[in-house]
């Protein structure tokens, strides 16, 4: 049954005291439970791991987390979103920041890869790291060991005609530069896209 956007969203809480509260997004009143609980259960799932991530990586005591999130698309069946834990651990010489995204196809139900995006055998791999080269040398962006592709599952959202690309701290660049973010046109890969996909309908 399709549904009409944008989705309603309310925010829940997860709170560990003082300095320590994690904001994360549900669906509700969709009128598809069907599509909504899968939804809903991927979101508190995603949220819980960058909390156990977070937690994990390092031995001593959390002394702040804190956690939000971002939505980026809630519009033509296509709902995409960002969950930030930004946690810092006693001692440590600085706080540590994740960012992870979820992007949910609302006509089929169902999350979608950064694969899903594009036509079956499309060499997509290539032609988006060959943009963000391109993008690294125009904004002459420091990486640590140089740039040579992306994951086939690399982070990703979508926020209105553009697909944006991103990588965790530390990944390519030094953690003074922040989360490189590298945003592409629909019409730059539209050779590529799959037309019944959460991108072929945003280049409509």
């Amino acid at each position: 049954m399709p549904i009409n956007f944008p989705v309603s969203i309310k925010t829940l809480k997860i709170s560990g005291g003082p300095k320590k509260s994690v904001y994360f997004p549900r669906l509700f009143s969709t009128q598809n439970q069907e599509m909504e609980r899968p939804i809903n259960r991927s979101i508190s799932k995603q949220t819980q791991q960058i909390i156990n991530e977070q937690v994990g990586n390092m031995p001593t005591t959390v002394e702040e987390m804190i956690g939000y999130y971002e939505i980026k698309n809630n519009q033509r069946n296509v709902l995409s979103l960002s969950l930030i834990n930004y946690t810092y651990h006693y001692h440590a010489a600085h706080g540590m920041t994740y960012i992870k995204s979820l992007t949910f196809d609302l006509e089929q139900g169902k999350q979608s890869e950064l694969k899903d995006l594009f036509k079956p055998g499309s060499n997509y791999v290539e032609r988006i790291s060959a943009i963000i080269n391109r993008q690294i040398a125009e904004r002459n962006i420091q990486t640590l060991n140089g740039f040579t592709a992306i994951r086939p599952n690399q982070d990703f959202y979508i926020a209105d005609k553009s697909l944006v690309i991103y990588f965790q701290l530390y990944e390519i660049t030094p953690y003074v530069f922040g989360f490189p973010m590298f945003p592409i046109s629909v019409y730059e890969i539209q050779d590529l896209i799959n037309e019944e996909g959460p991108l072929g309908r945003m280049a409509v």
